[in-house]
């Protein structure tokens, strides 16, 4: 029997599914998962020794690609310093002075450990500001699962066909109002009825979690002006698009200037780190400055912060965002036209080094159209992948990743394997 197997029913025996977070149990994709021993770059190795070019990148955060040396040596570095103090530090003070100067909205920031910290954060924050209890968010976003926020949530609930949650009260449910991703119509609407009771409404700028979705134009602009015509918070979920679509996230390049920010993934190269901030006047509502508690013991730890800090450092180099473009619109382009070629219904969209992948003949908009795609024909597509060494994310409603370790060759040898994915297609 292979290591896999065998990792995975000895898996089975003490955890959940044999995982530790819903989709790496291939459920929606079939087969068993690789238990993966090391990472190098754009590669990864599983316990059976296959390589694999990595398109999940730790679902986000390996923008520099996998164990860069200096990431590895800061985190060393920090290691050999202490591993948690639950005090502060002067790398603490780095972290939110850098995130201050790359992403001009964060007036104030605090670190937590978890993209799902900080959007739970960031949610109460806005209620205590404002007054109010209601939020809107948007069909297949994705904000980590606080129970006010798992209401057709995407991400691993929208791959098991669970668009909310068991557990979640339905009063908790109940104050959670969910509109139509890129229709600012029904957020007009939904002001115009409820204005005085919501608090925020909180947007992935670019969808990750339900796939890539782009924001159509005027979107993103129309629900600045909605929230500040009402006094209403306007946050963006950027744990995802945070310095991988851009250097300052989704809203320095739409233009768009949130009150509140969510930031993870990248901020912490591969280790678990979060941050939430924005204005002043709403950040100082925090506890010890104001009312709203929150509160971590491993908040700004050192060694998590080491790695964040090397990674936003090798992130700013010059080109280095147009070169992380550049590489992912060729794979997305490879792959459309080993598809064309075959007449395959296939698209693909990328922002930055985010990318999706869909079985239709175009990207779609919104939650209903990623609902059009043709979930079975990803799955063979997967396996075929899989097979031929290219490791994509185990379910057709999650975006892809590309990371600076991805070079020509690697874009080559993953159009190579689509091209026999493709050659034997029957619809």
């Amino acid at each position: 029997m292979k290591r896999n197997q065998t990792l995975f029913e000895r898996a089975q025996a003490s955890i959940p599914a044999g995982v530790n977070s819903p989709v790496r149990a291939f459920r929606s994709v079939g087969g068993t998962p690789p238990f993966i021993q090391r990472g190098k770059g754009a590669q990864v190795w599983d316990a059976d020794g296959r390589a694999y070019i990595d398109y999940v990148g730790s679902w986000g955060p390996l923008v520099v690609g996998h164990a860069h040396p200096e990431v590895v040596k800061a985190v060393h570095d920090a290691a050999d310093r202490g591993l948690s103090f639950g005090a502060p530090t002067e790398q603490e003070v780095e972290m939110a002075e850098l995130l201050r100067r790359l992403v001009p909205t964060l007036e104030l920031v605090r670190l937590v450990s978890s993209g799902t910290e900080a959007t739970m954060s960031a949610i109460r924050l806005a209620r205590g500001h404002t007054g109010r209890h209601k939020i809107v968010k948007f069909e297949g976003c994705y904000h980590g699962h606080a129970d006010a926020l798992l209401v057709k949530a995407g991400s691993g609930a929208l791959t098991f066909g669970q668009p909310s949650s068991a557990g979640v009260p339905p009063e908790t449910a109940g104050a959670t109002l969910v509109l139509e991703y890129n229709n600012e119509g029904a957020l007009e609407q939904a002001f115009a009825r409820e204005g005085a009771a919501i608090a925020a409404v909180i947007v992935e700028p670019v969808a990750g979690n339900m796939n890539l979705v782009t924001p159509r134009p005027g979107f993103l602009q129309a629900l600045r002006a909605l929230c500040t015509k009402h006094d209403a918070v306007l946050i963006f979920d950027e744990v995802m698009t945070g310095f991988r679509v851009a250097l300052g996230g989704a809203q320095t390049l739409y233009g768009i200037k949130p009150d509140l920010t969510t930031l993870g993934k990248v901020i912490g190269g591969g280790m678990p780190v979060g941050a939430f901030g924005g204005r002043r006047d709403i950040m100082e509502k925090i506890a010890p400055l104001g009312p709203v508690y929150q509160a971590g013991t491993l908040s700004g730890n050192p060694v998590a912060v080491a790695a964040g800090l090397a990674t936003l450092k090798l992130i700013q180099a010059p080109g280095f965002f147009e070169q992380l473009a550049a590489a992912t619109r060729s794979l997305c382009d490879g792959l459309v036209h080993c598809a064309q070629q075959r007449k395959v219904a296939f698209s693909a969209e990328a922002v930055g080094g985010m990318f999706g992948l869909y079985f239709r003949a175009s990207p779609p908009s919104s939650y209903a159209e990623v609902m059009q795609c043709d979930k079975e024909a990803f799955n063979r597509f997967f396996h075929v992948m899989l097979a031929e060494g290219v490791y994509l994310a185990p379910s057709a409603y999650e975006a892809g990743f590309v990371s600076s370790a991805h070079g020509a060759a690697e874009i080559e040898r993953t159009v190579a394997a689509a091209r026999k994915a493709f050659a034997n297609w029957n619809g």
